[in-house]
């Protein structure tokens, strides 16, 4: 997706045009998919976060700062999206979720296409294996190529808090995950570069 074309749906969806958000969310959607995916285990709750996500995006829009990079504040509405979805999920009794956990198949990754297209399976499952916040800031770091500094800001944590995340996410996958490089994890960055 062109950054030109997403400021001139932009441009129009903060003028109240319905047809550029839908414009906007068939340019998005895949993105935002696919990241949630990685940072949700279970499809029912994917599709409520989406949902959130693009109801918020259409609520915030007219407030939107046309000069802010627009995949910077996209992919912080995400974040901020499943944040409150699991501190929500915390406080609620989980008893229909054992039974959806205990009802559903042995694959781990029965995702859509959208989600493991052009990313390595046996990386698909070491991420999995990360606790959340390691995963949230590797998906960022590798995936979407925001620089520590930026996934600090992305988050609202200290700089720090990201590099010490980092770190040991990157160790648990090399764990699972055989011959990765020291820094730079190619076969991930397959994902990355399906998104301009």
């Amino acid at each position: 997706m062109q950054s030109e074309y997403m400021y001139e749906l932009l441009a129009k969806v903060k003028d109240g045009d319905q047809q550029a958000f839908q414009a906007m969310y068939d340019a998005t959607y895949q993105d935002v998919y696919r990241t949630v995916s990685f940072l949700v285990d279970h499809q029912q709750d994917r599709e409520d976060i989406m949902n959130e996500i693009y109801m918020q995006m259409w609520t915030s829009l007219a407030n939107y700062d046309l000069n802010r990079p627009f995949h910077f504040w996209l992919h912080g509405l995400v974040i901020r999206q499943v944040q409150r979805f699991r501190v929500k999920g915390w406080r609620r009794f989980r008893i229909f979720e054992r039974i959806r956990i205990f009802s559903r198949e042995e694959h781990h990754w029965d995702h859509p296409a959208v989600v493991t297209e052009g990313t390595n399976q046996e990386i698909l499952q070491a991420l999995q294996k990360l606790t959340d916040k390691q995963r949230t800031v590797t998906i960022l770091r590798f995936f979407h190529e925001y620089t520590l500094e930026e996934i600090a800001v992305l988050l609202d944590i200290p700089l720090g808090t990201v590099k010490s995340r980092y770190h040991a996410g990157l160790q648990a996958l090399r764990k699972h995950v055989g011959n990765l490089p020291p820094e730079r994890m190619e076969q991930l960055h397959d994902y990355g570069t399906q998104n301009p």
